[in-house]
């Protein structure tokens, strides 16, 4: 009953068997390995994009500030949600690779909308020299609240951000949850949407630790190739994270284990919403829940052996009744039967 996080699961064992594949012989360093050319056409071939750079990092925070460091100059500021793992969960990371750029939060919520990022981009570049000028738009699919982008959603936010000549780029840690929920195709969901560059998540959904960066403009992968080696992040016996790319890749396993955890949070939703004083905050849209629960029921299946994060609230406390945020992360190893055994604890 392991519901705290979806990067805390095994690695696949088809990801296993193909770091064992490429566990043989000799191969060159630092990504000329023949295993990332495949790697890299069949990423172009995903995304029907012929021309764009493909580069793996090992992780998504790497993915994530060197891709915003590329798009962004220092003097600029990068416009995200309050709640992106960027502001909340990278130590500053896009700041430092960036050389000092900023982050402007858009709205009070994990979903931006429209009219709240139009607004907070007409707020910046109004100081002249003394202020921070635009930069990128980050956002986040699937967001950290487990929420899904629709494809209408996601033209409306990238066409206010062209409207100020700004690029956008995709947090995609959880990339094939949100496809499978959307049921559309990658190009679909990236440059067909306006996105410009998009982090490929592997680690999340089976891989060991594996990021592809997608810039759908090659213009910028010389600067990002410098930005990756500069940054520590160029890997030396690169081929091991070439041949987990390549097995994820492999045969549509990406989308496998994102359908796997998607159903089993689906399963987890339908059960939580019949217990009583349970209230689910936010739609559960991919592979994660929010939801407010008796400190009782908590302690019960703490004491149970069900493993989750509390983000609102403690355990400890004399208020049985008191209402604690709970939150559920289903990965591709979840099965049925640790749903089941977790909500036959919460009825006990």
């Amino acid at each position: 009953m392991f519901f705290a996080s979806d990067n805390a699961g095994p690695v696949h064992p088809k990801i296993i068997e193909a770091l064992a594949q490429a566990n043989q012989g000799y191969a060159l360093g630092y990504g000329n390995d023949p295993q990332m050319a495949q790697v890299r056409q069949q990423i172009r071939d995903l995304f029907e994009a012929p021309d764009a750079a493909v580069y793996l990092v090992a992780t998504g925070t790497a993915a994530n500030s060197l891709a915003l460091a590329t798009l962004c100059q220092p003097w600029q500021t990068v416009f995200c949600s309050p709640v992106a793992h960027i502001h909340e969960d990278e130590c500053n990371a896009p700041e430092f690779y960036s050389g000092g750029a900023k982050l402007t939060l858009v709205g009070d919520q994990d979903k931006m909308t429209p009219d709240t990022l139009r607004q907070t981009i007409l707020n910046e570049e109004v100081r002249g020299v003394h202020g921070p000028q635009r930069g990128p738009v980050s956002i986040t699919q699937v967001t950290e609240r487990g929420q899904v982008y629709t494809l209408d959603e996601l033209h409306a936010l990238t066409s206010v951000a062209q409207e100020f000549g700004l690029p956008v780029f995709m947090d995609g840690a959880r990339f094939a949850n949100a496809l499978d929920a959307l049921g559309c195709s990658p190009a679909d969901m990236t440059w067909k949407a306006g996105v410009d560059a998009v982090s490929f998540g592997g680690t999340k959904n089976g891989c060991m630790g594996v990021e592809a960066v997608i810039l759908f403009d090659p213009a910028k992968a010389w600067e990002f190739e410098l930005r990756r080696k500069r940054g520590a992040h160029l890997f030396s016996k690169h081929r091991y994270l070439s041949a987990q790319m390549l097995g994820y890749l492999a045969d549509g396993l990406w989308l496998q284990t994102a359908r796997a955890a998607n159903a089993t949070c689906t399963r987890l939703a339908e059960g939580l919403r019949e217990l009583p004083g349970v209230a689910l905050l936010y739609p559960p849209q991919a592979n994660m829940i929010f939801a407010d629960m008796p400190r009782a029921l908590h302690q019960r299946l703490h004491d149970a052996g069900a493993v989750y994060y509390i983000t609102r609230g403690t355990l400890a406390g004399d208020d049985p009744d008191e209402l604690l945020t709970a939150r559920f992360v289903c990965d591709w190893s979840l099965g049925a039967d640790q749903v089941d055994a977790f909500l036959a604890a919460a009825r006990d």
